[in-house]
């Protein structure tokens, strides 16, 4: 900022405000107040040795942090469920022996997409008199290590033994159980269905 040159009048003006004024020692700006008494100052208290005690790391804790537990997977979940059909059958279902008589792919469709053609898959299935089916639900894109926020991966594979699970489809199926290697393993579900009466 370019500085401005005072003109006769504010030099004049200057000089004699600074003819009123008094200069101030430095030593009297903390100064008590005329009548007052300064107070008088107490020595500072020397600080006393704090020897330190040996010490265990957590000796003074009194408990454990609880260890953090995992969510529990899609396919933990599912093997919890109890085996509702024959139990020879189920076995050989597990070890990819049974081979499905019907498949569909959900692999890249949206949840409003996949719904409905799950429905109309199994609702026909079953009205074909079919048993064992596959359902294709991709293991999910693999998570980005750089993503700021984590994000649930594979959300057909979480959504589907849901659905299963709820009406019109939990009136035929009969059991849900991830799919043996060699029909798509993690990404896919062997789904058994009811016998029509």
């Amino acid at each position: 900022m370019k500085r401005r040159k005072l003109d006769q009048e504010d030099a004049d003006l200057w000089s004699r405000v600074a003819k009123t004024t008094e200069k101030l020692d430095r030593r009297d700006y903390f100064a008590p107040i005329s009548g007052e008494e300064a107070p008088a100052k107490k020595p500072a208290p020397k600080p006393k040795p704090t020897p330190f005690k040996s010490f265990r790391l957590g000796q003074s804790a009194t408990r454990l942090p609880e260890a953090i537990k995992a969510p529990e997977t899609t396919h933990k979940r599912l093997a919890k469920d109890p085996v509702s059909m024959d139990a020879k059958a189920f076995g050989k279902m597990k070890r990819g022996k049974l081979v499905p008589e019907g498949r569909i792919d959900l692999h890249g469709m949206t949840l409003d997409q996949a719904h409905p053609a799950l429905n109309r898959f199994v609702m026909t299935s079953f009205s074909r008199g079919l048993r064992l089916v596959l359902v294709i639900t991709g293991k999910g894109s693999r998570e980005d290590p750089y993503d700021p926020m984590p994000r649930r991966r594979g959300v057909l594979k979480t959504q589907v033994p849901l659905w299963l699970k709820l009406p019109p489809l939990a009136q035929v199926v009969l059991q849900v159980t991830p799919a043996h290697i060699r029909h798509g393993g993690e990404g896919a579900y062997y789904v058994y269905l009811k016998r029509q009466r």
